[in-house]
């Protein structure tokens, strides 16, 4: 079998999730590196890299989803450690990482119901106004359901307002593991434990035409056949877009759960390693077929592991996240520079490309070394 998964990938042919999942399970990391990269080269054939310049600003900590995942959230909002900030106080955090260099802006928070819709409207709005360099890449599809249930509108409508406001692109948090029932093992609140919610969400912003990208972590309560079930859920909404609607999946993104200081952490003996994560990397880069461009993380998984994910179907290397509160929440800290970034990839035999949220490239910032 493992010969007639080569040749297809070698023709560019569509591997089935059986196949993906005895690629997986089976192969050698290396070989299954060398056929990500085979087709990385198919679909983004040359040696350029891109990251982009941006920051993750968080505008609550208090949330009603308690995910056991999760170190960030607070639940008392008299909790001296629990925060909600104005809209005036975004925009200012806003104006600080623009004044460092940022071009995006990734924001999301906790499923705070005491928000009202016109919050997320308003700093939309705001943000396109007074900043039109900054692309606003806000909010998850948790937040989605949650501005549903605040201000009465549908999935759609909700985005329809987004969009009008100057939304134009949406992260894919809120994904972890996409089968059912994983999802109601790490989160008791429903729009977070079904897969059809998140699966709707993206759909829904696809056909506004609001690009988003895919996420999954991993490394927790899932198997391998989870892992591949993911990844086609993924794939079939991909397909979907690309078929009939004026948005898609931009990227796909995955990272290892961080366990310290989680409720789920106390179940879990030991933190997923480089060589899984090198592995989803590559099954993601040849299951993913539809999706150009797979991103390695040097935040989640340290500088020299993202490094070698560049040799295992990744193309893209995240962005620069100079503020970043979830994982630092769960004990995790890694940051860099733009410059760091740049010799990041560069010393990994690449060539630096800064991008825009939307995966547009601006230009060859440096060539490998």
């Amino acid at each position: 079998m493992i010969d007639s998964i080569k040749s297809k990938i070698s023709n560019n042919i569509r591997i089935t999730e059986e196949e993906a999942l005895n690629l997986y399970k089976d192969v050698d990391l290396l070989t299954l590196g060398s056929l990500a990269q085979e087709r990385r080269f198919n679909l983004v054939p040359n040696k350029h890299v891109s990251f982009v310049i941006d920051t993750n600003l968080n505008y609550t900590n208090i949330c009603d989803a308690y995910c056991s995942f999760c170190a960030f959230y607070r639940t008392d909002p008299s909790d001296p450690s629990s925060y909600t900030y104005s809209v005036d106080q975004m925009i200012d955090k806003i104006r600080k990482a623009r004044e460092k260099g940022c071009t995006t802006i990734l924001m999301q928070g906790g499923l705070n119901s005491d928000i009202p819709f016109e919050f997320y409207t308003e700093i939309v709005s705001r943000t396109v106004k007074e900043f039109p360099d900054i692309t606003p890449h806000f909010f998850s599809a948790p937040e989605i359901m949650k501005m549903t249930e605040v201000s009465g509108l549908t999935i759609k409508e909700v985005f329809q307002e987004l969009k009008k406001a100057g939304q134009r692109t949406m992260p894919g948090g809120g994904s972890e593991i996409l089968t059912n029932e994983i999802k109601s093992k790490i989160s008791r609140f429903k729009p977070k434990n079904s897969v059809d919610q998140w699966t709707d969400v993206h759909r829904n912003a696809h056909d506004v035409g609001i690009y988003t990208t895919a996420t999954m972590m991993y490394g927790h309560l899932e198997d391998d056949s989870d892992i591949i079930e993911t990844l086609s859920h993924i794939r079939k909404v991909q397909d979907e877009a690309i078929n009939s609607k004026p948005a898609k999946f931009t990227a796909f993104i995955p990272w290892s759960f961080k366990k310290d200081n989680t409720a789920l952490g106390k179940k879990i003996t030991k933190e997923a390693g480089p060589n899984q994560y090198l592995r989803i990397i590559a099954i993601s880069r040849i299951f993913l077929d539809n999706i150009n461009h797979i991103q390695a993380s040097w935040f989640s998984e340290g500088y020299k592991t993202g490094q070698i994910a560049l040799s295992f179907g990744a193309d893209d290397f995240g962005g620069t996240l100079f503020d970043e509160n979830v994982m630092l929440s769960a004990g995790f800290y890694n940051r860099t520079s733009v410059d760091g970034i740049k010799k990041l990839i560069n010393d990994a035999g690449y060539e630096a490309v800064q991008r825009t949220t939307e995966y547009d490239l601006i230009e060859v910032t440096s060539k490998a070394i």
